[in-house]
């Protein structure tokens, strides 16, 4: 089957299945929601702030807060696309209709990856605006250096979150266990390994907490993060890629 005929084949798939249409309309509001919520606290909250916290006030990554909850979303969107089949059985048919592995994998993945990039990027714009509109006369305009590349990083960070899960799931095949996997590992270790002293060093090379860095603007007094939004972004981009790579090498060497 010609590459473009399984590209089509994985959109019909990924468009048929209510699930996607949920995980993704749930993070679009999840995401959209908490931002303006902890916008509007936050903005009740900055003449509260002690002088240290007010140099430190971050308008452009306030507005992103619902991303933590969002995410929760995305990585269940990158498992299922992937885990769905595994689940149902259709894998063997699908690896019969396309025996070629490499070709099956990364046209599912190339597809989701678009979609998921789509509805990231819409979403990190719309996340923004709504956020600043909350925060008033503390907001800031997406002309003021460093936010333009926040906002779209902010998208790109939501879509590699997705494509990581596609490739963890890909290694387990089974939806239960990746995502039994995955949620502790992004919302209790990463937090605990990212904010205990000892651990902290390590923690911030995770690929959520490097990532995250392409959507803050202003740098926290005390930061001492040996890398910049881009660099953190690359680091993430390595975790995705290593994610990938293990799940085309098990998919090519087990049977469906």
């Amino acid at each position: 089957m010609a590459a473009t005929q399984v590209v089509r084949s994985e959109w019909t798939k990924i468009r048929s299945v209510a699930s996607t249409v949920w995980t993704l309309s749930l993070a679009v509001i999840v995401t959209i929601a908490l931002g303006v919520l902890i916008s509007l606290l936050s903005k009740n909250e900055f003449d509260n702030l002690s002088a240290r916290d007010q140099l430190s006030f971050d308008p452009t990554f306030i507005s992103f807060a619902g991303m933590t909850l969002g995410q929760l979303a995305m990585i269940v969107f990158g498992v299922l696309v992937v885990s769905n089949e595994y689940s149902t059985g259709m894998i063997r048919v699908s690896l019969a209709a396309v025996p070629q592995r490499g070709t099956f994998l990364f046209s599912k993945i190339a597809v989701a990856t678009g979609l998921a990039f789509v509805v990231a990027v819409a979403t990190s714009f719309a996340t923004f605006f709504l956020g600043q509109a909350m925060l008033g006369e503390h907001r800031a305009s997406i002309g003021d250096t460093g936010v333009l590349r926040a906002v779209i990083g902010g998208g790109l960070y939501m879509t590699l979150i997705a494509v990581f899960s596609m490739g963890v799931a890909t290694m387990l095949r089974s939806p239960m266990l990746s995502l039994g996997i995955l949620m502790p590992f992004f919302f209790l270790i990463s937090n605990i390994l990212g904010n205990v002293g000892a651990t902290k060093k390590v923690g911030r090379y995770l690929p959520d907490q490097a990532g995250s860095r392409i959507m803050q603007v202003v740098t926290p007094v005390d930061d001492d993060t040996p890398y910049g939004p881009w660099g953190g972004l690359g680091i993430m981009a390595l975790w995705v890629i290593a994610a990938l790579l293990g799940g085309y090498a098990l998919l090519k060497k087990r049977d469906a």
